[in-house]
Formats: C-alpha cells, sequence, structure tokens
C-alpha cells in the first residue's frame, strides 16, 4: 500500500510539473504577434505595406515584373483588413516608363523594392533599378495624391533620380529605399544592399530629395561575412527608438534561400544602431526576429505599416515560390520586436 501511494504521489508530481512547464511555455503575458491567415494573390517579392485604417482598403506595392507595365511595382489590394489580396495592376503602365532610369541603368527590366511614405498629403513612391550582382543602380522617386489605383486622381508624377551608386566610385549599392522622419518631422531615407552595407542619408520636404551636400553614412554592415551579404533597411520610430529592421544572407534562391530578418536599434535617427546584446550594427551586430521555419523559407524584404510587419518567403511546400506574409508585431517587455512563422 506504501509503495503504491509513492507511486501514485510520483505520478501526481510528475503531472504537475509538467502543468507548469506547460504553463510557463504558454504564459498569457508572453508577447504573442497576431499572424494574419492570408489568402488570394499572394505571389508578392519586396513588399511595401500600406495598412489601411478603420475599414480602408490595404494596399502593398512590390517588386515589379518584367513582363508586365514595363516592370513597374505592382500593386495589390486588399478590403478585409489585409487578409484577402487582389492583383490590382501596376503602379503605371509602359507609356509612362521613366526612360532616365533605362539611360543610367543598363540593362534594368524591372524595378525592384518599392517604398511608399505620405507626407503632408501627398504620397511618395520610392523604388530601384539595378540587374543582379551590380552596384550600377539607382533609387527614383514618384509623387501621388494616392495609392488607390481606383481613387479619384490616381497617378504617379515622375521626380527623377534621388541617389545614384557607380562602380569603382561608390562603395554602396543604391537599391532597398525606406523612409523615416525624425521627431522634428525631417526625412531620412535607408537604403543599401551588399557591398558597403546599410546606409543613411538625409532628405528634405516637400521634394523628398537629398538635402544639399548629403553624402551617406554606413548604419549597419556584415563585417567578415563574405560578400557583406546585409539589405533591404526599413526603420520603425517606437518609444523613442528607431528600430533599424533589415534582411541578411541571400535570398531569391528558392527553397535553398538563406534570407532572415534581423533588428538593431538607436536613439537617434542617424545612429548608431546596436542589438540587443549592445553590439554595433556597423560591427556585425543585429537581433534575430525572424528566419526559416518550416515551409516558410528565407524570410525578408520587410516594412512595417500601423504596427504590422509585412515580408515575403519562399514556400517550401510550393517549390520555393514567393509568397506575401503579413503579421502585426509583438513587443517584449525591454522593447523588441517579436514576431513568428507563417502557419
Amino acid at each position: 500500500m506504501i509503495r503504491r501511494r509513492t507511486a501514485v504521489v510520483a505520478v501526481a508530481a510528475v503531472c504537475v510539473a509538467v502543468a507548469v512547464a506547460a504553463l510557463v511555455l504558454t504564459r498569457p503575458w508572453e508577447p504573442r504577434p497576431r499572424v494574419l491567415d492570408l489568402a488570394g494573390d499572394l505571389r508578392v517579392h519586396d513588399p511595401a505595406l500600406v495598412a489601411g485604417a478603420d475599414g480602408e482598403p490595404w494596399f502593398v506595392y512590390s517588386t515589379g515584373d518584367a513582363h508586365v507595365g514595363a516592370g513597374a511595382p505592382q500593386v495589390r489590394r486588399s478590403d478585409d483588413g489585409g487578409r484577402t489580396w487582389a492583383e490590382a495592376g501596376t503602379a503605371w503602365d509602359a507609356s509612362s516608363d521613366p526612360q532616365w532610369v533605362r539611360d543610367t541603368v543598363d540593362g534594368v527590366e524591372n524595378l525592384w523594392a518599392p517604398e511608399l511614405y505620405e507626407h503632408d498629403g501627398t504620397w511618395y513612391l520610392y523604388y530601384s533599378a539595378s540587374t543582379f550582382g551590380s552596384n550600377r543602380s539607382a533609387i527614383g522617386l514618384r509623387t501621388g495624391t494616392t495609392p488607390d489605383p481606383d481613387a479619384p486622381g490616381y497617378g504617379w508624377t515622375d521626380q527623377g533620380m534621388v541617389v545614384e551608386s557607380v562602380p569603382g566610385r561608390d562603395n554602396f549599392n543604391a537599391i532597398d529605399p525606406g523612409i523615416v522622419e525624425d521627431a522634428e518631422g525631417d526625412p531620412w531615407l535607408f537604403f543599401g544592399s551588399f557591398w558597403g552595407g546599410l546606409q543613411v542619408l538625409p532628405l528634405e520636404w516637400p521634394g523628398g530629395k537629398p538635402v544639399a551636400g548629403a553624402e551617406p553614412v554606413t548604419v549597419a554592415s556584415r563585417i567578415g561575412v563574405p560578400d557583406n551579404p546585409i539589405e533591404a533597411p526599413y526603420v520603425v520610430e517606437r518609444d523613442g527608438w528607431y528600430y533599424l529592421f533589415f534582411s541578411r544572407d541571400l535570398c531569391c534562391r528558392g527553397a535553398e534561400s538563406t534570407y532572415n530578418i534581423a533588428v538593431g536599434r538607436s536613439r537617434e535617427v542617424a545612429g548608431p544602431y546596436v542589438d540587443a546584446d549592445g553590439k554595433d550594427l556597423v560591427l556585425g551586430g543585429g537581433t534575430p526576429v525572424l528566419g526559416t521555419e518550416g515551409a516558410m523559407v528565407g524570410p525578408g524584404g520587410q516594412s512595417v505599416s500601423r504596427g504590422h510587419l509585412a515580408f515575403h518567403y519562399y514556400d517550401g511546400a510550393s517549390d520555393g515560390d514567393f509568397r506575401l506574409a503579413i503579421q502585426e508585431l509583438a513587443w517584449s517587455d525591454d522593447g523588441w520586436p517579436v514576431a513568428a512563422g507563417v502557419r
């Protein structure tokens, strides 16, 4: 009887331990991102998300298709809070293709990694012009009154080049634009891919172009890693911190992609940015945010809108084709973003 009672007590103790462990692993006070279950046309690369407020439509502008609209940024729309997406054409058609891009960067087939930013009633559409493996690149700008192709007055007016990179002259790559305003309302452009890493450049309103005489400054790098695989900077201001999200390692290899998202932060928009361990991003720092999980391979090319993180990944269950994903970021008690894998 004593032996049996001891066994029962032992079993009960194990059950309590398992229950406590389960409670610890699932405790409700852990930050949990809300992952949106997406449907529709999700074949999106390098999404620039505009999350609508109070029932307004959502939009995603993304890397263009060389066979459609002269490779202009693609547009997709959601009317149910970012869950179901439908193709909505391209930002412009072949008749308004920017000739200066073709004259500046030889071999451009499509425009990459757009960025959308609204200031004082004007929308600024930045985009990248380049070819794979080259830093002969440029970031261009168009302006309009709305990102909605169905809205009255929709259209994008070409404003020309913002910044370029020239092999042999510049140790940076002028692609992957991201815009943030500082506490004084002044705009800053973050950009870069491989080469010398991620750059920051002050802009000025209303033109959306660089401040006269300003030069790019490096804010993040993968020092010691061959080819410096870092790109797609995107900065978000929160609680007095500027958070620099970026993609690192290799994209565009389908299910073999090693892309992942990391982050650092700074009290000043121009840096220095450090990770959660205090390591400067220029020296290779970066706190992991999201990497390959199951069939979600190589997440990256991110943007953030109204607290929602948008990115693309390569679907291991669909031969590595690229897909759009969106989730509402969570934040840890010590102020770091938390993301989750796609279901």
